[in-house]
């Protein structure tokens, strides 16, 4: 009786340490966005969206839920990618606004890390490509199609400027930059195409069903039911796709 509760007691610890290896490979799974990512999706929702008095308020909670000035910085400027220099532009102006204030109640915000130097020396084309390989996991070597195909330089552009110049910034990581993005294509909608994509991206850059679930709520606080109810949908047959 003895030794069989001893070699129970070793199943019990084997399987328990199996269980901890597991969970540490795997660090995001059943984990909700953090406050910080909550942060990122309302400011480049409202951002977007072009409401600067909400904006303002999305604007300290960030700030108070612990992200930089450089990483919200970032954040705005990576909305110009899929809304537009004049919204990310606003957003920029807005932070000013937000950041004086709070330097006059005697608030004194971090400005955090800025952008490592790039010392990568193959062309932007070709960094760029390497970029959205890791992001999608799927090799660029098939031929051209649809728009890249239809129009080629737009194709350069998207290697060169948005994975290259953009996501190449450190300030933030390649799940952020996700939770940037599909926020905005939320936001504007009309994009389902694009949405589909990115929120296939996000979940091979870590984020998880729960985390996009998530995501959608805080779409719907931030920006409306509507805009929530269209990424909870282009989200469920992402998720059913992976089924």
């Amino acid at each position: 009786m003895k030794k069989n509760k001893i070699i129970i007691g070793l199943v019990f610890v084997f399987s328990s340490i199996s269980f901890v290896l597991k969970a540490q490979d795997n660090p995001n799974k059943n984990m909700m966005l953090s406050p910080k990512e909550q942060a990122i999706v309302s400011i480049a929702a409202v951002t977007a969206k072009g409401d600067l008095s909400k904006l303002e308020t999305k604007l300290n909670a960030g700030l108070d839920a612990g992200l930089t000035v450089n990483q919200i910085k970032e954040a705005i400027m990576h909305v110009y990618a899929y809304a537009g220099f004049p919204r990310s532009l606003r957003g920029l102006q807005t932070f000013i606004t937000v950041l004086d204030k709070r330097k006059a109640n005697g608030i004194e915000d971090v400005m955090g890390s800025d952008a490592s130097p790039i010392s990568d020396e193959r062309s932007k084309y070709d960094r760029g490509k390497a970029v959205l390989e890791e992001l999608t996991g799927i090799p660029e070597t098939r031929p051209k199609t649809g728009y890249a195909a239809f129009a080629p330089t737009i194709e350069v552009f998207l290697k060169e400027h948005l994975f290259a110049d953009l996501f190449e910034r450190d300030v933030l990581t390649y799940a952020e930059r996700e939770l940037v993005t599909v926020s905005v294509l939320s936001s504007i909608g009309g994009v389902e195409p694009m949405l589909r994509s990115h929120l296939n991206i996000c979940l091979n850059t870590g984020l998880t069903p729960d985390q996009l679930q998530q995501f959608v709520e805080v779409i719907k606080q931030a920006v409306g039911k509507k805009e929530a109810k269209a990424a909870q949908q282009v989200l469920g047959e992402v998720l059913k796709d992976k089924k």
